[in-house]
């Protein structure tokens, strides 16, 4: 259950060989890579930075897994997130989903991605041609999130602007 959180950028490509590597049980390979966009609600986006609780975040992704372990079998699961200033084009997550079948496979790697979405504890603040802005929680990565049934993890904190 390889949970890291990290500046550097990752090869999504050597992150599966090394989650595939020696098991042979191994039929389905689920990935999730989310990356920084230039626009944002209609807004250029010049650099994006994600900031988060050192430990307590690692914690949260952690249970989220541990979570989709619960629901399905999986062989196991690989989330990788960046904080820090990013530009457009950078990679900001990947999540990674092996077991023996896709259907286990695809379902799991959604639910992390929507759980990651609602309850990790990130908090995204974009540099716009007018300004720096907080980007708030969207209603459609909620509603991502509640399909899946009641809470894998506590709720997050506030965010470092209180919110």
């Amino acid at each position: 259950m390889p949970v890291r959180v990290q500046t550097e950028d990752f090869d999504v490509s050597a992150e599966l060989a090394v989650l595939r590597a020696g098991r042979a049980q191994v039929g389905a390979v689920a990935c999730f890579v989310g990356t920084v966009r230039d626009v944002n609600a209609g807004v250029g986006v010049s650099t994006m930075t994600l900031e988060h609780y050192p430990g307590m975040t690692e914690r949260a992704l952690e249970a989220i897994v541990t979570s989709a372990h619960a629901r399905w079998r999986l062989d196991d699961v690989l989330v990788i997130h960046r904080v820090g200033a990013l530009q457009p084009l950078d990679q900001i997550v990947l999540v990674a989903v092996t077991s023996a079948h896709r259907g286990e496979a695809f379902a799991a790697c959604e639910f992390v991605m929507d759980w990651l979405k609602t309850q990790a504890p990130f908090w995204k603040k974009e540099a716009t041609p007018q300004g720096e802005r907080w980007v708030d929680a969207r209603e459609s990565d909620d509603a991502a999130a509640a399909r899946w049934g009641a809470g894998a993890v506590p709720n997050a904190l506030p965010g470092p602007d209180g919110r």
